[in-house]
């Protein structure tokens, strides 16, 4: 399966941006979908995850409350729709698929995105 991260810009901290993760291939609800993200001089690190059809999801205590995560199995897309946003937010975030759910570990992910720019100014 191939990704293709979206929706990334930049925002003033309190804002609001949707990314989204495009995936091509007929088996995308094989997959699990994870976001992460690095920060500059960071490692990438574990954001969001949502199971095969989207009945379950999980999040970094960082995040939780602020960012919810979706996916439409019909339009091979999975969303993450981030509220709240503060300037610790900004990083590149990633879209990633595995045969497993609930994994927070990138090396559990299979394939990933190009990632997308995200910026939140203070």
């Amino acid at each position: 399966v191939q990704l293709q991260a979206c929706g990334g810009g930049l925002v003033q901290a309190g804002g609001s941006l949707r990314l989204c993760c495009a995936a091509s291939g007929r088996t995308f609800s094989s997959y699990a979908v994870g976001w992460f993200r690095q920060a500059p001089g960071k490692e990438r690190e574990f954001v969001s995850t949502v199971s095969w059809y989207g009945d379950s999801t999980g999040y970094a205590d960082s995040v939780k409350g602020r960012f919810t995560i979706s996916r439409d199995n019909a339009k091979n897309t999975v969303y993450l729709q981030m509220n709240s946003l503060k300037p610790e937010d900004t990083a590149v975030y990633y879209c990633a698929a595995s045969r497993y759910y609930s994994r927070s570990y990138s090396s559990d992910y299979d394939y990933w995105g190009q990632g997308t720019q995200v910026t939140v100014s203070s």
